[in-house]
């Protein structure tokens, strides 16, 4: 893509995307044999969420109060196993793969987990610490959820995402169905090309995954959640243990999270979606504040990365309120990554990919 001298190029060392999680491959060794395939998605789960997206875009204030016999459903937690397994991943703490659970037999491990959720017993397990390298040479700290806590995120992702996507900005592109990054970048290219953005806040969020306020943030879940034993669990996934191993086999358990209040892990399957919510609260800020008008800028957000798309003059004022209104949500801005870049003159890169000369 290219417009009056502001071209958009990948960058060879891009990994593209982010994932929400990361991990060795663990290819299945046998069918499960519970008579659906794995590949299908089940259509009574896409007609459960489309007639709760319907009623949440219908009524923007309305709170659902029963969900959790939903997220216990045979077929959503089939489903939710489906597209785990379908994402790998490495084992959690536990060291239990997707191939031990089909050796042992998917549909009593299912059932097993059905119970304990059915039950209200169900509790989860420290996430394993891991390390993966970054573009820049250091390294990104992930939480692996076992497969079992991955999948009843992701029963919980299947009953609750429907609910909130209509509730998220549509400039908002991370993890949500039917957009990705390129998707990102073209509104970014048609910010500059057709609405002649010449000046972009290319912002960074210091470790914003992991200082998101708990508090605040199961707040933005119960405006649309009313479901007691749904937000209870969130926070339990919110205050998990972490425990790291090193090379002799040792062990070290933390709480960071629980003693802070803050933080959802990267690579749990529920943390994308939060992420989301607690960043709709500054475009909240920024749009109905009317900072947007005032300044003629625009976000642009995948995630933790985000830009603001500014007329000529703006630039700089949009830099400090936006610094601002991070400040208010708890969150910190990265001062040594986040610049103000003249185009075309200038480049910066966004989720691997070069835009600018």
């Amino acid at each position: 893509m290219a417009d009056g001298g502001v071209v958009v190029t990948k960058l060879g060392n891009a990994g593209g995307a982010k994932a929400p999680c990361s991990g060795a491959n663990v290819q299945s060794r046998k069918n499960p044999g519970i008579g659906v395939r794995l590949s299908t998605p089940l259509d009574s789960v896409r007609t459960l969420q489309s007639a709760l997206q319907a009623k949440a875009k219908s009524e923007a204030a309305y709170r659902f109060y029963s969900l959790w016999d939903k997220v216990c459903r045979d077929d959503v937690l089939y489903e939710a196993y489906r597209r785990c397994r379908a994402n790998r991943g490495a084992a959690g703490v536990d060291g239990e793969t997707f191939a031990d659970i089909e050796d042992y037999g998917l549909a009593s491990w299912l059932q097993r987990l059905r119970q304990e959720l059915r039950t209200k017993s169900y509790r989860c397990a420290p996430l394993l610490r891991v390390w993966i390298p970054k573009a820049n040479g250091g390294q990104r700290p992930l939480g692996i959820p076992t497969v079992r806590d991955r999948v009843a995120q992701m029963a919980v992702l299947l009953v609750i995402g429907p609910i909130f996507d209509g509730d998220l900005f549509p400039w908002q592109y991370g993890f949500r169905e039917g957009m990705d990054a390129k998707m990102a970048l073209r509104r970014i290219h048609y910010g500059i090309a057709d609405r002649g953005a010449r000046e972009v806040v290319d912002a960074d969020l210091a470790d914003y995954f992991n200082t998101i306020p708990h508090g605040r943030l199961l707040r933005c879940v119960a405006r649309r959640v009313a479901d007691g034993t749904v937000l209870a669990v969130i926070r339990q996934w919110l205050d998990t243990p972490v425990v790291e191993r090193d090379h002799t086999g040792g062990e070290t358990r933390t709480t960071v999270a629980r003693d802070t209040n803050r933080g959802t892990p990267q690579g749990g399957v529920i943390s994308p979606l939060l992420a989301n919510l607690y960043f709709r609260r500054f475009m909240l800020a920024w749009y109905h504040g009317g900072h947007a008008r005032r300044l003629q800028a625009e976000v642009v957000n995948y995630a933790d990365d985000f830009v603001l798309l500014c007329r000529p003059g703006m630039g700089q004022e949009a830099m400090v309120t936006m610094r601002h209104l991070m400040s208010k949500l708890g969150l910190t801005v990265n001062d040594q990554k986040t610049r103000l870049v003249q185009l075309p003159e200038q480049r910066f890169d966004f989720l691997g990919y070069t835009v600018g000369q």
